[in-house]
């Protein structure tokens, strides 16, 4: 690593510190940093028009004041060809002022401020395909298809020169440095990767012709920028392409980069724009830290520079592990801390059991690159606003007495804000366990970090003053008895009988909705014969997690849609995933088509189906479980009683209108704060 990482080595470090290697200063390019920890590369969708908005900013300066060391902005349009609204113009001055204004919201907070150098190229993650996307050869992105503009010698090099002017037009703003975004599949990717460049110029062909593009650029922005600016290097790991980059090449790529030391620090990053491009933000179904071995393999290339370690890091104890024993320099996080932007500042004091913790759900990721909203949070509702960071609700001018039906996520951060304001506040629940229909979930393979956003609820509930009685069904009665003058409703919603479900059928049971099919097989263990068939009108995660459990538990299942695909209700991210492990695990999967009732053969354990267009279907025999998962219908019973008694009621969550988790809490959080 460079002679001023080897001198932050051996800094005294203060062993009464909870996480000491983690909160231990660092020096890079001869700019300290407070501690150990990076904010990832994250896009937010607030810029407008190109331009830097008060909104990016906030966010930003929010992780600064949160404790971070060193905060990588999201990818900024460097270059004349990048002009697409969501990125903020660098490539001339139109954004000098408020890039001074954003440096020096975030630098005042002893943070370092680095731009993200980075192109898509050819890759593309939305319907259609990208006309003016350019790439290293006529070959399409292996997601979308997208075929290139091949790059000519001359426009690399145009590039190379607009990205290091628009790097010295940062250093002249105040930012400390840049980071180069060469790994997921983007455009400095699709030019080290053997299967993405068949260039059969200086720009292709051996390992140093198609790393020609990425060295040179280094080199320029060294020479310009000078030795006191941050240069960080983003590398793929694993692509996990066949005929890509895979960890030796990976070794070799860096190696190579990293040899004349002119790079301040490296990280890997895996997937690519392909069916791998979940690897890149892996989600509850695989273990914390999930490319731990994968770094350690790649450690000995990255030779005297300084290495980040990145992918689903959430916990201090984690990143104080990975320091101590070397792994790494530095921890480099993006969704953990959108969940909280206090992470550090709650590890230094102490109070890792006060973080609102990454559950790796994607709803952020969702947000800006699918859904093209500003960035958002299952378990932080109040991202990028200016009292964001270590929230805690100003006290209500006026007390009241406050009633919440329901405590699942959405009633419970309703009632820890309200409480938290100084309202008298009871919270009614039918279960003996706070959480609701999210604490299945989180007993789904895949699941278990979802309780964090409950547990997170519970407890500044309990010390907000909050009475919370479990097991308890609310009646109009027993809620208007304590005389409340608000009531929060919030007891979410319930699965709707699909049509071919006869009525008696329905009358009998004989059909369940998932969630109550699955609740008796929580914990059990035994492997039964028979087809567990599950009919899908849902298509969020949950409903392919209870799929992975029934796999478990009998020896065959089929999942049925009357949709032309699977998981269309997920981000994209987390779809590839569902697909991949449905597929490894052999669960059959039947589309266009829905079952057709026959009392005679279920009798005899056998459902009839057909093509919702042509009728033409098929017949699954030895059926042991059938069970649907639909679009659910509010539990609002309550609302229209207690307005007729003159009560405020505010509908949050599912019992507004059923969604997700972000719905939830953004809605329970709001009501909170309102009343």
């Amino acid at each position: 690593m460079p002679a001023s990482a080897v001198c932050a080595r051996s800094a005294t470090i203060d062993r009464l510190s909870p996480y000491p290697a983690l909160l231990a200063p660092f020096t890079l390019a001869g700019k300290r940093l407070r501690n150990r920890v990076m904010h990832s590369s994250m896009l937010t969708f607030m810029s407008t028009n190109s331009m830097v908005t008060e909104g990016m900013i906030q966010y930003h300066a929010n992780r600064a004041k949160g404790g971070a060391a060193l905060i990588v902005t999201e990818a900024l349009a460097m270059a004349p060809h990048q002009t697409g609204p969501n990125r903020a113009r660098l490539w001339n001055d139109d954004n000098v002022p408020m890039l001074h204004r954003w440096s020096e919201a975030v630098e005042a907070h002893d943070c370092r401020l680095l731009g993200q150098i980075q192109d898509s190229g050819r890759g593309r993650h939305e319907p259609g395909r990208n006309a003016e996307a350019v790439g290293a050869s006529a070959l399409p992105d292996d997601l979308s298809w997208t075929m290139p503009h091949v790059l000519t010698i001359d426009e690399i090099q145009r590039m190379i020169e607009s990205f290091t002017t628009s790097a010295l037009r940062l250093r002249a703003c105040g930012f400390s440095g840049v980071e180069l975004s060469s790994g997921h599949g983007h455009l400095f990717h699709q030019f080290m990767s053997p299967w993405s460049n068949r260039r059969t110029d200086a720009y292709g062909g051996d390992l140093a012709g198609r790393t020609r593009f990425v060295s040179e650029l280094i080199a320029s922005l060294r020479a310009a920028c000078g030795s006191n600016f941050i240069i960080g290097l983003k590398l793929p790991g694993n692509d996990w392409i066949k005929g890509g980059i895979g960890p030796e090449e990976s070794f070799a790529i860096t190696a190579h980069l990293t040899a004349p030391a002119s790079v301040d620090y490296v990280m890997f990053a895996q997937g690519a724009h392909a069916r791998s491009l979940d690897r890149h933000v892996p989600d509850g179904n695989g273990s914390r830290v999930p490319y731990r071995d994968l770094m350690r393999s790649l450690r000995p290339a990255v030779g005297r520079v300084a290495l980040a370690a990145l992918g689903r890091i959430t916990d201090p104890a984690e990143a104080e592990s990975l320091i101590a024993s070397g792994e790494c320099e530095l921890i480099s996080m993006g969704r953990t801390l959108v969940a909280d932007p206090a992470w550090v500042r709650k590890a230094q004091a102490g109070r890792a059991h006060d973080i609102r913790y990454c559950v790796s759900c994607n709803t952020c990721w969702d947000n800006i690159t699918t859904r093209h909203v500003p960035i958002g949070c299952d378990n932080n509702p109040r991202v990028g606003k200016p009292d964001e960071v270590d929230f805690w609700p100003e006290p209500a001018a006026i007390k009241k007495r406050v009633v919440v039906v329901g405590t699942g996520v959405a009633g419970m951060e309703a009632t820890w804000v309200a409480a938290a304001r100084g309202h008298q506040v009871t919270a009614f629940g039918r279960s003996r366990e706070v959480g609701g229909k999210t604490r299945l979930r989180a007993l789904l393979p895949g699941g278990e970090a979802v309780s964090s956003v409950y547990d997170y609820q519970h407890a500044a509930a309990l010390r907000a003053g909050a009475r919370i009685e479990l097991g308890t069904q609310a009646t109009a009665a027993s809620v208007l008895a304590l005389r409340p003058d608000v009531v929060v409703l919030a007891a979410g919603a319930n699965m709707v009988s699909p049509a071919w479900v006869p009525q008696q059928a329905r009358d009998a049971g004989l059909v369940p909705d998932l969630r109550s099919a699955m609740q008796p097989l929580i914990g059990r263990t035994r492997r039964e014969s028979g087809t567990a068939v599950l009919f899908d009108m849902d298509h969020t995660d949950g409903t392919y997690a209870a799929a992975e459990l029934l796999h478990q538990l009998f020896e065959h299942v089929v999942i049925m849609t009357p949709r032309e695909s699977f998981a269309q209700d997920t981000a994209l991210v987390n779809r590839l995933g569902i697909v991949r492990r449905l597929h490894e695990k052999d669960i059959e999967m039947i589309v266009l088509s829905e079952p057709i009732w026959n009392d005679d053969d279920m009798a005899q354990g056998r459902l009839v189906y057909g093509n919702v267009y042509n009728g033409k279907g098929g017949t699954i025999e030895n059926v042991a479980f059938l069970a649907y998962a639909t679009p659910r219908a509010p539990e609002d019973d309550l609302y229209e009683q207690l307005r007729a008694a003159g009560v405020e009621v505010k509908l949050v969550g599912d019992c507004r209108a059923a969604r997700g988790i972000l719905a939830a809490t953004s809605e329970g959080h709001a009501a909170g704060n309102a009343i």
